[in-house]
């Protein structure tokens, strides 16, 4: 039985959480921003009792409707993003792996339920986060808001990466603003995406997100900076800025 005055959330002493998860179980959707922000305020910092709210997390899911089952999957994955990786020991990954393993089981199944694409790719994330993908399970959301920021690796420039409506390309100036210069993004082709590029992209097919699957390989492509030529990997910019 847990004592849960011994652990903290983001506001103290989380003697108050059980009844928290209790409010929450009957109403997901209206409850989740009050559970976020004690449990993974800004969705990056989780805390002692966050971690072990999972398993009561996995109940709620198994028993809520596919209305309300969302809001619980994405709670659950944002707690599970802020754990330390696998490889490190006592990872929260690891101690609460039996509801880890059911909530990414839900949410395989729930991912292509999801229609709009915005919520596809934080389910998305969310199903990745349950792994312990680090990185990659924060840094989807550029498919669908079509834009990353990064810096060139040589001169140290500020650029966007444009993926969709706009096109596909690299530039240093703001593009909405008129005509910039631009380098044209060059994808890998599809029959060579391998690993977890792959598996995201085969996914998105299956799942009907074509738009977002038609960004993958620019995502994982390269391109060249527009100021100084030098050519990089996309992929790699993204994930260094991320770390920084």
């Amino acid at each position: 039985m847990t004592d849960w005055s011994t652990l903290t959330d983001a506001c103290g002493t989380a003697e108050h959480v059980p009844s928290l998860l209790d409010r929450f179980e009957a109403d997901p959707n209206g409850v989740r921003s009050e559970v976020m922000a004690h449990l993974c305020p800004q969705l990056d910092t989780a805390f002692p009792a966050s971690y072990e709210a999972l398993p009561r997390l996995a109940q709620i899911a198994s028993a809520c409707g596919p209305e309300e089952l969302t809001s619980v999957l994405l709670a659950a994955g944002a707690i599970a993003a802020c754990s330390p990786g696998l490889s490190e020991p006592d990872s929260p990954l690891t101690v609460y792996s039996a509801p880890i393993g059911v909530l990414h089981m839900l949410t395989d199944r729930h991912l292509s339920r999801a229609v709009e694409a915005g919520e596809y790719v934080d389910l998305l994330q969310s199903l990745l986060s349950f792994e312990g993908a680090e990185i990659w399970d924060r840094c989807l959301d550029g498919l669908h808001s079509g834009e990353y920021e990064v810096v060139c690796l040589h001169c140290g420039v500020n650029m966007f990466i444009v993926l969709g409506q706009d096109g596909y390309f690299c530039c240093t100036d703001d593009y909405a603003l008129g005509e910039v210069e631009k380098s044209p993004l060059q994808p890998v082709r599809a029959e060579d995406l391998a690993g977890l590029p792959r598996r995201l992209f085969t996914r998105a097919v299956a799942d009907g997100q074509e738009e977002l699957a038609h960004g993958i390989p620019y995502l994982f492509g390269r391109t060249a900076c527009p100021d100084c030529g030098t050519d990089f990997s996309v992929a790699e910019r993204v994930v260094a800025g991320w770390t920084l």
